[in-house]
């Protein structure tokens, strides 16, 4: 099938079921994205498509099949063929009569169509036999919801149509499938004034049904003694009209005049009409026009039948006068055999003439009046034939010119579509490489302000009245960095720093930067929210967590850090043209880094401004008790142990299933039902005689965006007074029950 009618079985998934149906639908199936108009797809496509649609809507295949009718007719309409199918014919009959003939048409420009064909036969009761023949199995279902929706559109009628047999084609049509519908018509203004006449609780449904049965009956009975020979009913006297169920015809009847004896000369109409051909029961040609007998040499006479010198290409029936009269209102197109063809026309593409074949009762003949079917000037020339050839009353002429001109421009279509693909293909490449590039820049700074660098705008520096800032490092990072190989140093820190990313995520804190193992996390900045101090706090502990799983390459034992969090105001901007970076400034930074600098090893070191921000949250607190503070001189500290809250797993971001089912909030979000986590027993009271090693362990910052923190002692390698001896005691009860000696 050309790419025409997969993209119409797109449109209508998308229209009636939504654009994420489609998606489902094509993922499962496993198709392309795009269809391309004028290109030739595998029918196994469509056959899967409409399989999958089944399964994926949960509806049957007569139902899908039938609305696919329904809107191929609408998407034709649509797709700028409205026109053509309205002047098919004047009422439904003559519409499905003339089927085959716009098929052939569209075979010009669409030269792999493969289409169904359709016969009509006049039905008793005012009902009407509709034959459908097609190489693909399965889709005859298709061809109610097309008739349906063309009789009430163009007709203004309503069509019961209903399958009295389905079979094998039997009459070697060459297609194979064989279908036959009975079809029943009903016009809508006498529906209407059914329904407007019809009284509460009247049997009339009920009666029609019934009368609807028995003409199904009838046709069926009648359709299975039919007998196969040529019909004794001459072309005039076929169905043209349709027929209201039991009202008689549809339009007033036309009865037309005819001369007692033809006026016109045996030379004369071989002249006017030089591609025809008559030829009787037995396939004996007895006349034909001046350009057969130029084109087929012998045709007259060498005295062969009709059928050795042609063979029927549409429809593929048997060539018998019998199998002929059933297709008497189809169109032919015979096609010369070869092998008796002279020498010289035998390098010469075969001719192949469409026409109308016509029944003479009085004769006893078959007329077939013909022109040649050609779809360019270049097979006219292949043909070598020329345009005069053709008789100047033939359309023919006129046709080869359109379509060549409808040629060009459909390969013009067709480039038009390739590059269209082409573009779409290479806009998505550039998107993902664009969301690619916005992922590493929103990475090194905020969403916000690299959305105003990439507008060209200068980015304003902003003051936030009230943030919490976290520092950590690596306690003795110097001793290992000694100690080891410097691929091993950048594989403990990245995997360290990985795991500390993922958690900025997981609390939504913003990282600022690391240098060395110094690592830096903001909440608050750059979009202020009142959480940030719980966050922060969160943060922390899954630091604590997360460094337990990343290994000391001198030990094989899992690396201690030491994390300090202070709260406080602080001013923000970016600064630099070239490589910006957003920087923090304030004295809040310098004491969140000492913090960080007197804390202990696997303890998160809280300034008095953190603990009041943490107070009464749900964490878990202890007094580390003052200590001295390196240019901030005597401070209240504190040393934060767990929430009390979230269990490890949510600390961590894990998924985890609430013991008992109710809902658990993100670790920022302090309101829970979740039951409390254990507290832990070993902080109840702390004495830490430092190494004056780990103390050496702070790696220069300069040329650091956090303009406030002091680098100076971490160079001096002169541990403060609290890392030679520090004694943290927890005020309350605790002091009596527990004394634990490090």
């Amino acid at each position: 099938m050309y790419g025409f009618i997969n993209t119409c079985l797109q449109s209508l998934v998308t229209e009636k079921f939504g654009e994420e149906t489609w998606e489902k639908l094509k993922a499962s199936a496993e198709v392309q994205d795009v269809f391309m108009t004028y290109t030739v797809y595998d029918d196994i496509i469509t056959i899967k498509l409409i399989q999958e649609a089944c399964k994926v809507l949960d509806v049957s295949m007569e139902a899908i099949l039938k609305l696919f009718g329904e809107y191929f007719f609408k998407f034709c309409k649509m797709s700028g063929y409205d026109r053509m199918l309205r002047t098919l014919g004047g009422n439904l009959t003559e519409f499905i009569e003339n089927l085959d003939a716009l098929h052939s048409y569209l075979a010009l420009s669409y030269q792999e169509m493969n289409a169904p064909s359709f016969r009509v036969e006049e039905g008793a009761d005012g009902a009407m036999l509709l034959h459908y023949y097609s190489d693909r199995h399965g889709l005859c279902h298709i061809v109610p919801g097309i008739i349906e929706a063309v009789a009430k559109d163009f007709f203004d009628t309503d069509v019961a149509m209903s399958i009295l047999d389905m079979n094998e084609e039997v009459e070697r049509t060459g297609k194979k499938e064989h279908v036959v519908f009975l079809v029943v018509q009903k016009a809508h203004r006498q529906i209407r004034g059914a329904k407007a006449s019809r009284p509460q609780g009247s049997e009339d449904s009920q009666a029609d049904q019934e009368a609807l049965q028995g003409t199904l009956l009838r046709m069926k009975e009648r359709y299975l003694n039919i007998p196969v020979c040529p019909g004794e009913k001459s072309h005039s006297t076929a169905v043209r009209a349709s027929v209201l169920f039991g009202k008689g015809p549809l339009r007033d009847t036309f009865q037309p005049v005819y001369p007692e004896r033809l006026w016109v000369e045996e030379e004369v109409f071989c002249d006017a009409f030089p591609f025809h051909i008559v030829f009787d029961e037995a396939l004996r040609v007895k006349q034909a026009g001046v350009n057969i007998q130029k084109y087929v040499p012998g045709i007259l006479t060498q005295k062969f039948a009709l059928d050795e010198y042609f063979s029927i290409i549409h429809p593929q029936v048997t060539f018998n006068i019998s199998s002929i009269c059933k297709f008497i209102n189809s169109q032919f197109v015979l096609k010369t055999r070869k092998e008796m063809m002279p020498k010289a026309r035998k390098s010469q593409p075969m001719l192949k003439l469409r026409g109308q074949m016509i029944w003479m009762e009085s004769l006893r003949c078959m007329i077939f009046m013909c022109s040649p079917k050609l779809r360019s000037l270049q097979e006219l020339e292949e043909s070598k034939m020329h345009l005069s050839d053709i008789a100047p009353h033939d359309t023919t002429r006129d046709l080869i010119l359109l379509n060549q001109q409808r040629l060009a421009e459909m390969e013009l279509s067709c480039q038009l579509e390739k590059k269209k693909e082409e573009l779409r293909v290479l806009s998505n490449h550039l998107a993902i490489e664009k969301k690619k590039t916005e992922t590493l820049l929103y990475a090194m700074l905020p969403e916000h302000v690299a959305n105003q660098l990439k507008e060209g705008r200068k980015v304003a520096a902003g003051e936030f009245e009230t943030c919490t800032i976290l520092f950590s490092d690596v306690v003795t990072f110097t001793n290992i960095c000694a100690a080891c190989e410097p691929i091993q140093i950048v594989n403990m820190l990245n995997s360290m720093y990985s795991k500390f990313d993922r958690l900025t995520s997981v609390h939504d804190v913003y990282k600022v930067e690391t240098i060395g193992d110094a690592y830096m996390v903001v909440g608050g900045v750059p979009v202020p929210v009142e959480s940030h101090a719980q966050r922060v706090a969160n943060f922390a502990l899954g630091m604590r967590i997360s460094a337990k799983e990343v290994m000391n390459p001198v030990t094989g034992e899992p690396i201690q850090i030491r994390v300090g969090i202070h709260t406080g105001p602080v001013l923000a901007g970016v600064v630099g043209d070239k490589m910006p970076r957003y920087c923090l400034f304030g004295d809040t930074v310098n004491t969140a880094s000492r913090m960080e600098s007197h804390g202990l090893p696997s303890k998160v070191h809280l300034s008095p401004t953190a603990h009041r921000a943490l107070k009464n949250k749900g964490f878990e607190i202890v007094r580390r008790g003052e200590i001295e503070v390196k240019g901030k001189g005597k401070m209240t500290t504190y040393f934060l142990i767990q929430n009390l809250n979230a269990t490890e797993d949510e600390i961590m971001g894990r998924p985890s299933a609430p013991a008992d089912g109710k809902e658990v909030c993100t670790p920022g979000n302090q309101v829970r039902k979740s039951p409390a986590v254990p507290r832990n027993t070993d902080h109840q009271q702390q004495v830490y005689k430092g190494d004056p090693a780990d103390a050496s362990n702070e790696v220069t910052l300069a040329g650091s965006p956090v303009a406030g923190r002091n680098s100076t002692d971490a160079v001096n390698n002169q541990p403060s007074p609290d890392e030679t001896k520090t004694s943290v005691v927890a005020s309350g009860p605790v002091l009596s029950a527990f004394c634990v000696v490090l």
